[in-house]
């Protein structure tokens, strides 16, 4: 009961900021196709709950540049000023409403990640999975794209711990302080490194799910 009736506020909640954010779409929709062309929005595989993997939506921020062998350079030499400015205010993440109508998402629970990181979560850690991801979460409101890993998983197990309406709307209004107070936008040009990498760095038998895992990643 506890599920429909959050599914039922994502669904009134996501249909309610489309008709708002209207206006505000159509415009960075138009800025986006402008300055850095088709397409607008830009589509990425992320694990969803119960681990099943999903196109999450967001208004593109980067350029397709290549480098003389034709792979893509790196995301910080492809980021755009406004594509700098569109994460800053997260403008970027507002087509994930379309995600929360699909049920891929809702509007609050943890961020959802790269599928490559799935090997690399604790036991606990998985409970993140327990839940729909979100658009805005725990981690996004203590300090977004600055706190560490250990950090922002530890807190996505806290929100499925302590799930519920009223918190949602805690975070809610917590993440529209943050965002329009600018707080804990790193520089995107120093990029914390990825999950896997920096656990493959210290790798210990604790982090890996299980021998067959350890096994695969030993292997490489």
């Amino acid at each position: 009961m506890a599920r429909g009736v959050k599914r039922a506020f994502d669904i009134g909640f996501a249909l309610a900021g489309l008709v708002v954010l209207s206006p505000l779409i159509l415009a960075v929709s138009l800025v986006v196709r402008w300055r850095l062309g088709s397409p607008v929005l830009f589509r990425q595989r992320r694990t969803g709950m119960g681990g099943r993997p999903f196109w999450v939506l967001k208004f593109r921020t980067m350029t397709d540049k290549r480098d003389r062998r034709g792979e893509l350079l790196p995301d910080h030499k492809r980021l755009t000023r406004l594509g700098r400015l569109l994460r800053k205010l997260s403008l970027d993440e507002i087509p994930q409403l379309i995600n929360v109508l699909r049920g891929d998402m809702s509007i609050v629970g943890p961020r959802p990640l790269l599928p490559k990181y799935d090997l690399w979560y604790t036991p606990n850690e998985r409970r993140r999975f327990d839940v729909r991801p979100g658009i805005t979460g725990l981690a996004q409101i203590a300090g977004r794209n600055t706190v560490g890993w250990s950090v922002r998983l530890s807190l996505d197990v806290e929100y499925v711990e302590r799930c519920s309406l009223w918190l949602d709307s805690r975070i809610i209004l917590q993440t529209v302080k943050v965002v329009f107070a600018r707080e804990g936008v790193a520089d995107p040009r120093a990029l914390m490194s990825d999950l896997d990498e920096e656990r493959s760095e210290a790798m210990t038998d604790e982090l890996i799910l299980d021998a067959k895992a350890r096994q695969l990643l030993r292997a490489g």
